[in-house]
């Protein structure tokens, strides 16, 4: 006689298998939308795109997705302070940790931004190196990405302090006596794209 349903035991660690699977990264898209910008296409299609690029990239959940209408940029923080606020107290509730923003976003934005949302910011350009990086098959594609990706790092760096800046005082290390960390810094990506550069020379 067949066993009722409700009598059958789910195997040991069955449940438990589900609800300890690696946790997916809660990720939001924004579209900024300029209201001075001469426009090819609908704002709307541009961010269904934008969604439908962040889901090319596996371990992302996109909980959520906007346009975010401008009347100009802020140089601070792209968006406005009204607008920032009002996507913190959403971001806080979703509990998002990974905003996409389907854009250019200088340096300087996405420092404030992470500082002010307190989470992780890619904008368009940052996501498509992420895709590219989880495709890359062959060691010459491999080595490409993280040529590309080092690049685009080495634009990102900003200037922690305007007014005081970290130095480093003058014991004989490379670079000289007063040279600062953002300098610094600049220096360890360079020697890393001379040596993926060598590393790619050896494969091609």
């Amino acid at each position: 006689m067949p066993e009722d349903d409700d009598d059958i035991e789910e195997p040991r660690g069955g449940r438990e298998l589900h609800d300890t699977a690696v946790a997916l990264t809660r990720a939001y898209v924004v579209h900024p939308d300029l209201k001075t910008a001469r426009k090819r296409r609908l704002p709307e299609h541009g961010l269904a795109e934008a969604v439908a690029l962040a889901a090319a990239l596996p371990g992302l959940d996109v909980l959520g997705s906007e346009v975010a209408r401008l009347t100009k940029i802020q140089p601070g923080t792209l968006l406005g302070s009204g607008k920032v606020e009002e996507l913190k107290v959403k971001f806080n509730e979703l509990k998002i940790d990974l905003v996409l923003v389907d854009g250019t976003v200088g340096p300087v934005q996405q420092r404030n931004l992470e500082k002010e949302w307190g989470v992780k910011l890619l904008d368009r350009t940052g996501l498509i190196l992420e895709i590219f990086a989880d495709r890359a098959r062959t060691r010459e594609g491999v080595l490409q990405v993280e040529l590309a990706a080092l690049s685009y790092q080495r634009t990102r760096l900003v200037r922690a302090w305007t007014h005081l800046e970290r130095q480093r005082g003058g014991f004989g290390f490379v670079g000289g006596p007063g040279e600062t960390q953002i300098e610094s810094d600049r220096r360890a990506i360079d020697d890393q794209v001379i040596r993926l550069k060598r590393q790619l020379d050896g494969v091609v």
